[in-house]
């Protein structure tokens, strides 16, 4: 094989546990993804939780909403359920609950101290405090540093 040949194993994707084969493993993680700064945020902690904790995956909201039954059996069958809304509208926790599915764990970004804005830009920094807040309270490690 060639220098240029060679596989960058870095760049590959790095594929996410099967939340629906192995839920019963898994805290999974129904955030919300709302057009304002704080939905933007729960969802990046969502993200952050998953790729750098050990058991957690994000899993889709609006499937559930939309009544996916292997969504909604995911959320039914996870070790735990952890969702994450942006603000005190609750929409995430609105649509978990109304499929029935227990919720070990609810956080809102504006509880957190950070304030609703109409913008998609966020800082790394607030992502990074919640995520940290939230995987302290509920028993996750990550692999990041502060």
């Amino acid at each position: 094989m060639s220098e240029t040949e060679k596989v960058d194993m870095e760049k590959l994707p790095r594929f996410l546990p099967s939340c629906h084969k192995e839920a019963e493993k898994l805290d999974i993680i129904f955030t919300c993804s709302g057009a304002a700064s704080v939905g933007k945020i729960g969802h990046e902690v969502g993200v952050l939780l998953t790729n750098a904790g050990q058991t957690a995956r994000l899993c889709c909201t609006t499937a559930v909403a939309a009544g996916s039954k292997m969504h909604i059996d995911i959320g039914h069958r996870a070790k735990r359920v952890i969702v994450i809304d942006g603000c005190p509208m609750r929409c995430a926790t609105k649509v978990i609950e109304k499929a029935d599915i227990k919720i070990d764990h609810s956080f809102t970004i504006t509880d957190f101290g950070i304030t609703k804005q109409p913008t998609l830009d966020v800082s790394d920094e607030d992502v990074l405090k919640v995520a940290l807040q939230i995987a302290e309270e509920v028993g996750m490690k990550l692999n990041v540093k502060p």
